[in-house]
This record gives C-alpha cells, sequence and structure tokens, in this order.
C-alpha cells in the first residue's frame, strides 16, 4: 500500500502544527511520537521530514534529528528582505489586477482585523493578517508568484507571530494595512507596493525587537 496519502497528510498537519506554533523554531521532531500521534510507521515520517526540509520548514541533521528550521539573525534578515521585495510585487500587480470581489474580500479581511486589532486580540489578528496578505497574493492573477509568496511567507509565520507579540506592534501592522488597502484600492501600483514592502521589512528597532522578542519566546 503506497505511503503517499499518509505522506501528505502528515507533512500538511506538521506544517500546520509549525506555522501555528505548537512546534517553535529549534524544536527537536520526535518521529516515534509522531508515529503514535499520527498512527503509521517511520515511513511516511521521514517523507513528510524530507518534504518540510525541501519547503526550508525543517532541517535534518545526520545523527541528530529533524529539526524546526531556526535562522540566525542575519538569516532571518535575509528572508524578510527577500519577503519584502516578493510581497510589494505581489501588491504592485494586485493594484492592477485584483477584481470588484477581490477587493471586496480584502477589505472585509482588514475590517476584521481593525475590530481584531481593537479589542487586543493577537492570536486571532495573527490568523486573520494571515490571510489578508494570501488574498493580496491571489489579487496578482499570477499562479507562479502566488506560490512562491505562500511558501516564503509559511517559513516565516513563526517569526511573524513572535513580531506581533512585540507592545503596539498591531496597532501599527494595522495602520500599515490601511496604506496598503487604500493604494491598492485606488489602483496606485507604486504606492501599493512601497507600502507593502515598508509593512514587511524588518529593519532597525525593529529587528531588534524582533531578535529581542525571539529570546524570549525560545528562552
Amino acid at each position: 500500500m503506497s505511503s503517499v496519502p499518509n505522506t501528505l497528510r502528515i507533512r500538511r498537519a506538521l506544517e500546520d502544527a509549525i506555522v501555528q506554533g505548537r512546534f517553535l523554531p529549534g524544536t527537536r521532531l520526535d518521529p516515534e511520537a509522531l508515529e503514535r500521534e499520527f498512527d503509521c510507521s517511520r515511513t511516511p515520517i521521514r517523507e513528510a521530514f524530507q518534504q518540510l526540509e525541501a519547503s526550508g520548514l525543517v532541517r535534518v541533521m545526520p545523527k541528530r534529528g529533524t529539526f524546526v528550521t531556526q535562522w540566525s539573525p542575519e538569516e532571518l534578515a535575509e528572508r524578510f528582505e527577500v519577503m519584502a521585495e516578493i510581497e510589494a510585487s505581489c501588491a504592485r500587480l494586485a493594484a492592477r489586477r485584483i477584481s470588484e470581489a477581490e477587493l471586496a474580500a480584502l477589505r472585509q479581511v482588514h475590517d476584521d482585523c481593525r475590530r481584531l486589532a481593537l479589542a487586543g486580540e493577537v492570536e486571532a489578528y495573527y490568523h486573520r493578517n494571515s490571510d489578508f496578505h494570501h488574498c493580496i497574493y491571489r489579487a496578482t492573477h499570477n499562479m507562479f508568484l502566488t506560490q512562491e509568496a505562500a511558501r516564503l511567507h509559511a517559513m516565516l509565520q513563526p517569526y511573524r507571530r513572535m513580531q506581533l507579540q512585540v507592545r503596539h506592534r498591531i496597532g501599527r501592522s494595522f495602520t500599515e494595512h490601511d496604506a496598503i488597502v487604500a493604494a491598492i484600492g485606488n489602483g496606485d501600483a507604486a504606492a501599493a507596493a512601497r507600502a507593502l514592502r515598508d509593512h514587511v521589512i524588518v529593519q532597525g528597532d525593529r529587528f531588534h525587537d524582533l531578535i529581542a522578542a525571539m529570546r524570549q519566546t525560545l528562552a
């Protein structure tokens, strides 16, 4: 019997668990515990690890085990820099190509983020914030760019979650969303790209705040 359906199910479950913070960066994934959890043999677990390694979410270290990827500050800065440029491209295309239905959906998600930001609901805002970015990816009407943006977004989600724990970050995040939605709604591609790049890039004080949040979370 093929292990492919099991591998796919396990990979998706582990990916969700990493993105949602159940397994923090640096955590060793225990294959025996996962075998019991998923009621399966070692083969689909090993295959799922290989797929997650290819996506950048885990690192398989010979004789040591499989670990949720944890980047150095320099590696993290590089990835956020690339993510900012990719998302800027998404915003530029979305401003030119978004349909009325897609714009209405983006505005609805934005309204949900407003409510959650005012209520200080960090976890719920985190999930709706992810929806906000995926709305913009889809509005590019470029499937390859959408997939690449979503892949990098998933890789950085644990760190974006930590960033939202920084004091007052949710309020600033929502204000940045406001500028993005306005630019896309106005069809201003240059302004949309600039606003989304500035929203994603982690530099200066924001970078130091993120590193401090990482140290606190992963201690």
